[in-house]
């Protein structure tokens, strides 16, 4: 038997059915046509938010990073409760604005920005986070070609990493940001070129449960962007301070403390710099927002045993949740949390591996965990779904194709 992570709080049953929002699992499944399909719960997202506003400090503003999970109605919940949105691609771009969400609000960051990209980005007004010298250089020559005024920031790359990062994106040889070295040059350039500075943006890691590091972090960061901006002779319109903030995937993992983060911050920014109090500090966040919203189910399709072992072989798998398969940076697999959808609140009766219906040995959903009785025709659901699963995953793989996807509105909206 392996353990699986922690089931985020607040799940219940009803009849023994799991219930997501206002709605039971097959409610769901009924109303979205059927399985794989992934439910997010918008009140969840809301709960977050709120939890995390009531923490920070309240100069501090908050950006969504849509790469975590852009399908429209999580675009539509967040879009009132953030105050800007981070984006790493122009596909992403067009989706913000088929939403409808103001340019001002979006930064736009990636190591390969391609002309077009930048030129759609220029055009609309939307902040880029420039990644090197050279797409500096192609930002304001297209600017200068269209007759609009670029907005640009520069990505950093520092020269520390976020410890106890799941993946780190700062500090050493990085394909991401500019050496900190060279971004006083380059910042002194920027201001002079005509363009809009728009400050900088230095992410350094993800999925950090530790919150101790993170205030380590945030600090590094901000000695950081007030020594360059200092060497630079330019002001700090704004902050990126980047995310990192992680959620409880796996058997042993704790929730954030994200308390004496907030506490770190509204001290640091009671004292900050004359030359840098009318600053705009933001952090973005993806997952940690929209991560535990997320519930993937997928129906048995076949019981069997091989060797006394029992696998439930679901109709989903690793083309929609490539991450809780451990196929997407994880050096040891380890089980996402998981439990049979209509037998909620039933007792463990047997130890079974979840497999999808791909024919890898890879597709494995959980492995040799306890569970209920369950067969043909039982709902698994996968937990913490909500970020990193439908887009993130290889779903056009051996010709499967995509995941449904559903909203599950808060209770009035």
């Amino acid at each position: 038997m392996k353990p699986t992570g922690p089931i985020p709080a607040g799940f219940t049953a009803t009849g023994g059915q799991l219930v997501i929002g206002a709605k039971t699992a097959d409610e769901w499944i009924a109303e979205a046509g059927g399985t794989p399909l992934f439910v997010y719960s918008e009140a969840r997202m809301q709960a977050q938010m709120a939890a995390l506003r009531d923490a920070m400090p309240r100069r501090l503003s908050i950006h969504y990073a849509i790469k975590a999970n852009p399908f429209r109605g999580v675009i539509d919940a967040m879009a009132p409760l953030v105050d800007g949105f981070d984006i790493a691609s122009g596909g992403e771009l067009a989706m913000l604005m088929e939403a409808g969400i103001d340019p001002a609000t979006v930064s736009f960051a990636g190591p390969g920005k391609r002309d077009e990209e930048l030129r759609a980005a220029i055009a609309a007004g939307v902040t880029l986070n420039c990644e090197s010298e050279g797409e500096v250089e192609r930002a304001l020559a297209i600017g200068q070609a269209t007759g609009h005024t670029p907005r640009l920031a520069i990505r950093v790359n520092p020269d520390f990493e976020l410890k106890g990062s799941g993946m780190k994106m700062g500090g050493g040889a990085k394909p991401f940001g500019v050496d900190a070295e060279r971004v006083p040059a380059l910042a002194r350039r920027i201001a002079e070129s005509g363009a809009e500075w728009r400050g900088l943006h230095i992410y350094t890691g993800s999925q950090a449960l530790d919150h101790e590091a993170l205030i380590e972090t945030l600090g590094n960061i901000l000695d950081l962007a007030f020594r360059l901006c200092r060497e630079a002779g330019v002001g700090l319109p704004h902050l990126n301070m980047g995310g990192g903030f992680g959620i409880p995937y796996f058997h042993g993992d704790e929730p954030l403390d994200i308390a004496p983060i907030g506490a770190f911050l509204g001290e640091r920014f009671a004292d900050l710099p004359e030359e840098f109090a009318a600053t705009q500090y933001a952090i973005e966040l993806g997952r940690y927002l929209v991560g535990e919203a997320g519930v993937y189910l997928t129906r048995i399709v076949e019981r069997k045993e091989s060797h006394g072992h029992t696998f439930l072989v679901t109709d989903g798998g690793l083309h929609h949740q490539l991450a809780a398969s451990g196929n997407f940076g994880t050096v040891i697999r380890r089980n996402y949390p998981v439990a049979i959808a209509n037998r909620f609140d039933a007792p463990v009766e047997e130890v079974a591996s979840i497999v999808g219906c791909l024919c890898t040995p890879l597709d494995r959903l959980a492995d040799a965990v306890e569970v209920p009785q369950a067969g043909v025709g039982d709902v698994v659901a996968v937990f913490c779904a909500g970020a990193y699963g439908a887009t993130a995953s290889p779903a056009q793989f051996l010709g499967q194709g995509p995941a449904r996807e559903i909203m599950a509105p808060a209770t009035g909206s």
